[in-house]
């Protein structure tokens, strides 16, 4: 029985500015998939090979499937919805899948504009998948649909959802085949290499109201570093993989973890680079082991930091100073580490006076990359249902942290994309004549100049921030900047299920910052008593572990 596997052909000039990224998502499945069992399974990656219509099309009749799965985070959602279409078009007879972030929340709104798609998989979904290919393959389905725990699907004119499969508690016995990519595809610009995204933890043990993954995985489970490192070293010596970023939201939350898993990388010498995404109050508290993560070959970080606005609206918890902030940032760059600040702008407050203070700011902090996100509540979380009428457009595929779907007060849309497009011209105009050229440290400055590459082949190709299908070409082209919202696309209040609540250990939080603030640490047995925001509480994890010498 043929599984066919596909990655929706959604692009937004985010992210991919550095490169294509590998989808782990499939290697994760795949190997989950093969270990029980099923092992004929193929996949393809429309959005990296930029496959059209008609390409999709081929593949669908030359495969001749059972099952057609594939995945989607908000913004790729449409794309996901029109390939199952036509997959259904091309193989009538096979089960249309459907997995990912917004279907596990927004199953309902999917399944009526999408009746084509016959099953949705909700959260985490090995072992759902698995259970359902066996279904399936034993000819259970889909008499027997109603027995599987974690799907949703219609039944005439009715909307099921049957209840959650508990969570694989084992996180190791989760073992990703890898082969299933073709690596070549998958460059890293900045170092011109395989890049690839493997996780250590799933899940977030905090709740914060405008974030998903705590919903999503409910539950937070550590793998053990050593079998971290042995995938990381499949991924090196068998795929050529060069630089890996941590999938994980915030994975210094246990901090006992990220230490061995830095010990392990060190005993391996592997030779790779890597990056993840932390918070302020972390590397402050972690300042004696910078130059041991140094030594592990972490070379990039990603800070949630705050932007001027956010400093002055109660919607943000303010948990680090500028102070904080700036003494962060210097400490990394110390060590030889390269810093990326992350700002969310386009609140309800934003004027072009907190953008130009936001500038200011960062040119204070002078960290070596700056990111200006726009603040995009996702749909199903609970900010969004707070933020009320403030939502205004529903057109899914702009929530891509690029595209302005909130409205300042006083400002438009296009003034705000062109001030955020001023801030990034002047930033980045600095670092390229000032900056990167004359880095001592030849590691950091080569890494530094690749992400320079990166960045200015972007706004070349005008893909950059999606400028070239907002028709933005300057700031003497505010006037002609085209969004092109699908107004039709209303809003869809889904009707509240149990998935969406919290474990009992857990409580919502209180407001909302981007992710990086907070000063929580997690202890492993043991849940914060108070949230605070990404990654926040004030718990602190025991120290019974010995800190290494760097």
């Amino acid at each position: 029985m043929r599984i066919l596997m596909v990655h929706p052909n959604y692009h937004s000039g985010g992210a991919e500015v550095a490169g294509k990224w590998s989808p782990a998502w499939v290697a994760y499945l795949a190997g989950y998939l093969k270990a029980g069992g099923y092992s004929d399974l193929r996949f393809v990656d429309a959005m990296t090979d930029d496959l059209s219509e008609d390409d999709l099309r081929r593949i669908f009749r030359e495969e001749k499937p059972a099952i057609i799965g594939a995945t989607a985070v908000t913004p790729a959602i449409y794309k996901a919805e029109r390939l199952l279409q036509i997959a259904k078009e091309e193989c009538p007879d096979a089960v249309t899948v459907l997995g990912g972030i917004h279907a596990t929340f927004m199953f309902q709104q999917v399944l009526l504009e999408a009746p084509w798609i016959d099953v949705i998989v909700r959260g985490e979904g090995e072992a759902v998948t698995l259970n359902l290919v066996r279904a399936i393959d034993e000819g259970r389905w889909p008499a027997e649909r109603e027995s599987i725990r974690g799907i949703a699907y219609m039944d005439g004119e009715k909307i099921v959802a049957t209840p959650a499969e508990p969570s694989i508690r084992d996180v190791d016995s989760i073992v990703p085949d890898w082969s299933v990519l073709d690596w070549k595809k998958y460059i890293y610009i900045p170092m011109g290499v395989p890049v690839a995204t493997p996780n250590m933890a799933r899940g977030c043990p905090f709740t914060c109201s405008f974030c998903s993954q705590w919903k999503f995985w409910r539950d937070y489970r550590v793998r053990d570093p050593k079998k971290v490192v042995d995938e990381i070293e499949i991924l090196v010596r068998e795929h050529g993989v060069g630089f890996f970023i941590l999938a994980d939201e915030e994975p210094t939350i246990n901090r006992a973890k990220f230490i061995e898993f830095c010990e392990e990388l060190i005993k391996r010498d592997l030779g790779i680079l890597w990056g993840i995404n932390t918070r302020v109050t972390d590397i402050l508290r972690d300042e004696e082991l910078l130059p041991f993560y140094r030594k592990a070959g972490l070379v990039h970080i990603s800070l949630g930091t705050e932007a001027a606005a956010q400093l002055k609206l109660d919607l943000f918890n303010k948990e680090t100073t500028v102070a904080q902030n700036k003494k962060a940032i210097d400490l990394l760059r110390a060590n030889g580490i390269v810093t990326e600040a992350q700002f969310i702008v386009g609140l309800e407050n934003e004027t072009a006076e907190t953008l130009e203070e936001t500038y200011k700011m960062v040119m204070d902090w002078n960290p070596d990359m700056a990111n200006w996100s726009m603040f995009t509540p996702w749909p199903f979380s609970d900010l969004f249902h707070e933020l009320g009428d403030k939502v205004e457009i529903f057109d899914f595929e702009k929530y891509n942290f690029v595209t302005p779907i909130m409205k300042p007060l006083a400002m438009d849309r296009a003034e705000l994309l062109d001030r955020v497009m001023a801030n990034y011209r002047r930033f980045y105009m600095y670092k390229s004549f000032l900056g990167y050229p004359w880095v001592r440290e030849p590691t950091r400055r080569k890494y530094l100049l690749g992400c320079l590459k990166a960045f200015l082949l972007s706004a070349f190709q005008r893909k950059f921030y999606d400028l070239g299908r907002f028709n933005y070409w300057g700031p003497q082209s505010k006037k002609w900047v085209k969004f092109e919202f699908d107004k039709s696309r209303a809003r869809v209040d889904e009707v509240e299920d149990s998935w969406k609540s919290a474990p009992k250990h857990k409580r919502p939080a209180a407001a909302m910052k981007a992710c990086g603030g907070a000063e929580g640490e997690m202890a492993e047995e043991q849940a914060p008593t108070k949230v605070m925001a990404c990654g926040g509480g004030d718990q602190q994890l025991p120290e019974n572990t010995v800190a290494p010498k760097a």
